[in-house]
């Protein structure tokens, strides 16, 4: 290996080492292999099915803790802290040693580790943060980025941030990318062209029975699970226990899945245990134990890979998981359920063949199976930027664009996350990370809850802030209401799972927010107790850290949020009757007007001046509403309106825009349109088409109001409603699009007649298509047959044949025709033969070529003669 080993930490060797299970990890096989990628190229990719030893054994044999070789201190990151610690005791385990000694671990809130620890386990947001503040990790040899496959945002980051460390601060840092089915090319790219080592595994067959529900179940929606498909689960899950031994891992998307499911086991002949991330470690040790009873996990994607849960026998796959989404235009983020991946159902399979043959229940057909996606979408592609573009801004790199990442992040969400950083104050309007930004970066906090929390602390004092932040950081259990200042007196007063998780993150952020604040600003009255009830606290911290969801009443329930979406609260919730809310949490389906309000506070309208005061805007607003031109003088908060008063003489260039979104949304017929005009625009449109050039464009309204300025004025400009459009001559206006600069307007009359002169001496109007110049592909001449005796050759306009339509001595069409001289010859007998005998006291000469045209009957010809 070409770095030397570090002599600062020198662990006394494991006192009692389980020789035969390291040796018994498949793995092993291809350690070798790992070892020598490292020595030549210093970064390589392995690829190592479950269960292989690619997280445990992997790292011991790189810090030289087995098989040998210098001490070395290795970071191995997990995408989640119940896997870092699982990890962490597993190797400790191995070694013979408890956790704290040579192997540790980090996530955020919780540390056991000690000076002799040379491999520690930390989640992927720990390595970040430790990155952003020591570049060079310079305590450390090597890393291992474990579960790669997974495509968390963090990972992939802290990825692309270690391969920028080895090209130019660290080539010597050695840099492991460890995954049960990923993508090795892609990976290898990644790492600049490293070497893939791939081990074999021991893994025993699993056999797949299909069991879909008897009836079809509503698709999920949202965070929405249909109730039938949960009691589906529930049923396959007693079917698989009566049917096979061993203990039954059942994968469901979330955590009120899993109660749901758990509360239709409770009469089961098995312990049921719900393992997710916020579950006690009480229960995680447990879940990750060998137990003398059966068992029934119900369990969320955190047993996918990463971890080991010993005596499963069977898999029960609900087939659905949840991925972030966020709709960019409204700041509305949440999690969605979506059917599994095939590469996520091959994972969950697995797990029932670990240990030995088992079998996987999938809650779905066979026919279903083939249409799922293959692979889960990476993070970046559809999540809420804002934290990832504030790691970039730190990092030197605002746009990402130097970063080694598999996908690049999406302009779109990187443009969004730009907006929420610099309304922040996080980073300059030109990208650059500021001052107070990298305070941000480094409370760990989504930049918005960050931003929350460093204002909130100084109006509030650090306790309260943190303890509001540590609520929205982490959505409390629906049962504790959709009002947060009630939450926070149930979470500070309840014994709960989540009360615990929500005190020592609240202590944490107490910490941090205190170092945060003195360090902003230390005479700030920040480290204070602050002012106000737990409504007051609780509407400023949400507001704060969402003031695009300030919200203002508009009916019983029912409110406006400033970024212009609508938001409903349930029925019976105590907030209904609110002036102002700060909405916290909300969501909204795809196909609802408006979001449904799942956590809120309530405001005074001075605090949401005070948290959304960015988008405060006044001034003068002139509109086209209700088909006319409204004026006022208006103060909005983003799309709330605050105050408005009419105003008598607006400004003009305002009316001017208003008219013309008048006419571009009612049309061009808001103008006083004379037969002439329509004519005009016709006969223009006709030439454009036909001869181009100079001839304008006045297809349709959109051309000519791209044009106004060349055509409406000084008409648009003296106009001020709707009524003195009405009186502008759209003819007279249009007469000033013609070419008159190169003196093809003078050949208007020649080029496209407004009438032809036919034979009878009549003066026919031409048809040069329907309104808007458009409809037919030649103009069209209309005139009685009689009239056109004698004419050999149809008439021309711009050098295009008229299509004539032959009409009969009523008017009505009695033939059509381009070509004239062949219809003297041809198709005139059938007409003649047809109508002489209805009119017969018109002409129908035997030779229409050589007779008279005429407008007048057989009779007034004779008089005439």
């Amino acid at each position: 290996m070409t770095s030397q080993p570090r002599q600062s930490a020198q662990p006394g060797r494991p006192r009692h080492p389980r020789r035969a299970d390291l040796d018994a990890l498949p793995v092993r096989e291809a350690v070798p292999a790992l070892l020598a990628a490292l020595d030549g190229h210093g970064a390589a990719v392995l690829c190592a099915p479950p269960g292989t030893g690619k997280t445990t054994l992997v790292p011991l044999v790189l810090a030289g803790l087995v098989g040998g070789g210098p001490r070395r201190r290795v970071i191995v990151a997990e995408p989640r802290r119940i896997a870092a610690r699982a990890a962490a005791r597993r190797m400790a385990w191995l070694l013979g040693e408890p956790v704290g000694g040579s192997v540790g671990f980090t996530v955020r809130g919780e540390r056991v580790a000690g000076p002799d620890t040379v491999v520690e386990v930390v989640t992927t947001g720990v390595l970040l943060q430790r990155l952003q503040r020591d570049q060079e990790l310079a305590a450390v040899d090597a890393v291992v980025l474990d579960e790669c496959h997974e495509r968390h945002l963090d990972a992939d980051t802290v990825a692309a941030f270690l391969v920028d460390v080895r090209e130019t601060l660290r080539p010597e840092l050695r840099l492991v990318a460890a995954s049960a089915t990923t993508d090795s090319a892609s990976w290898a790219r990644v790492l600049g062209g490293a070497p893939v080592v791939e081990a074999a595994g021991v893994s025993y067959p699993v056999e797949t029975v299909w069991a879909p529900p008897a009836r079809p179940v509503r698709p999920p929606h949202g965070m929405r699970v249909d109730p039938a498909q949960l009691a589906h689960v529930a049923s396959v899950v007693r079917r698989a226990l009566a049917e096979r031994t061993g203990d039954v891992l059942c994968f469901l998307p979330g955590v009120g899945e899993i109660a749901r499911v758990a509360g239709q086991l409770g009469d089961v002949e098995a312990e049921v245990l719900q393992l997710h991330g916020r579950a006690p470690a009480a229960v995680q040790e447990a879940a990750l134990s060998v137990a003398p009873q059966r068992r029934v996990i119900l369990s969320t994607a955190v047993a996918e890979s990463s971890l080991t849960v010993p005596g499963v026998r069977v898999v029960v796959d609900c087939g659905l998981a949840r991925e972030p989404r966020v709709d960019h235009a409204r700041g509305l983020g949440a999690l969605a359920t979506v059917r599994a991946s095939r590469a996520a159902g091959r994972q969950r399979a697995g797990r029932a063949g670990r240990e030995a043959p088992g079998a996987v229940y999938r809650c779905w057909s066979e026919a279903e199976d083939g249409r799922l996606p293959g692979f889960p979408s990476p993070e970046i592609r559809i999540a809420d930027l804002a934290q990832f573009a504030l790691q970039a801004a730190c990092w030197g790199d605002p746009d990402a664009a130097g970063l080694a990442l598999p996908d690049p992040p999406p302009a779109g969400a990187m443009a969004a996350a730009r907006e929420v950083l610099v309304a922040v104050g996080a980073v300059s309007e030109a990208g650059a990370v500021t001052g107070r930004g990298q305070r941000m970066a480094r409370l760990g906090l989504h930049p918005r809850l960050a931003r929350a929390l460093l204002d909130g602390s100084a109006e509030l004092g650090p306790r309260r802030a943190a303890e509001i932040v540590a609520l929205l950081s982490e959505e409390p259990p629906r049962e504790y209401g959709d009002d947060l200042a009630a939450a926070w007196r149930r979470a500070r007063a309840g014994a709960d799972a989540y009360g615990s998780r929500w005190r020592a993150e609240a202590k944490r952020l107490e910490r941090a927010a205190r170092e945060g604040t003195a360090a902003h600003d230390p005479g700030r009255p920040g480290a204070g107790a602050g002012g106000g009830g737990d409504d007051h606290a609780a509407g400023l911290v949400a507001a704060l850290a969402f003031p695009e969801r300030v919200a203002k009443a508009r009916a019983e329930g029912a409110f406006l949020m400033a970024n212009g979406t609508g938001a409903e609260l349930g029925e019976g919730s105590p907030l209904r009757s609110a002036p102002w809310l700060a909405v916290a949490v909300a969501d909204r389906g795809p196909h609802s007007a408006s979001a449904r309000v799942r956590l809120a506070a309530v405001i005074d309208e001075d605090t949401a001046r005070a948290a959304a005061g960015h988008l405060l805007r006044a001034g003068e607003e002139v509109r086209w509403e209700d088909g006319d031109l409204v004026a006022r003088a208006a103060e909005r908060l983003g799309a709330i309106e605050l105050a408005v008063r009419p105003i008598k003489n607006p400004d003009q260039a305002l009316v001017r825009a208003a008219l013309l979104d008048g006419l571009r949304g009612e049309g061009l017929g808001l103008l006083r349109w004379t037969p002439d005009a329509r004519a005009l625009r016709a006969r223009l449109g006709f030439l454009h088409r036909t001869l181009g050039g100079g001839w304008p464009d006045v297809h349709d309204d959109g051309a000519l109001l791209d044009r106004a300025d060349d055509w409406l004025e000084p008409e648009l400009s003296r106009a001020r409603h709707r009524a003195d459009l009405g009186r502008i001559d759209a003819g007279q206006a249009l007469n000033r699009l013609l070419p008159w600069a190169t003196g093809e307007a003078a050949r208007l009359d020649e080029l496209a007649p407004e009438r032809i002169e036919v034979p009878s001496g009549s003066r026919i109007r031409v048809d040069y298509g329907a309104e808007h110049g458009q409809g037919h592909g030649q103009p069209v001449l209309a005139v009685k047959l009689q009239e056109l005796f004698g004419l050999a050759e149809t008439p021309k306009v711009a050098g295009v044949p008229v299509l004539v339509h032959l009409l009969s001595p009523a008017g009505r069409p009695a033939a059509v025709t381009a070509d004239l001289a062949s219809f003297w010859r041809g198709g005139y007998r059938a007409v003649r033969a047809e109508l002489r005998g209805r009119y017969p006291k018109h002409p129908w000469p035997e030779d229409p070529a050589t007779a008279e045209p005429t407008r007048h009957t057989n009779a007034r010809l004779r008089r005439q003669q």
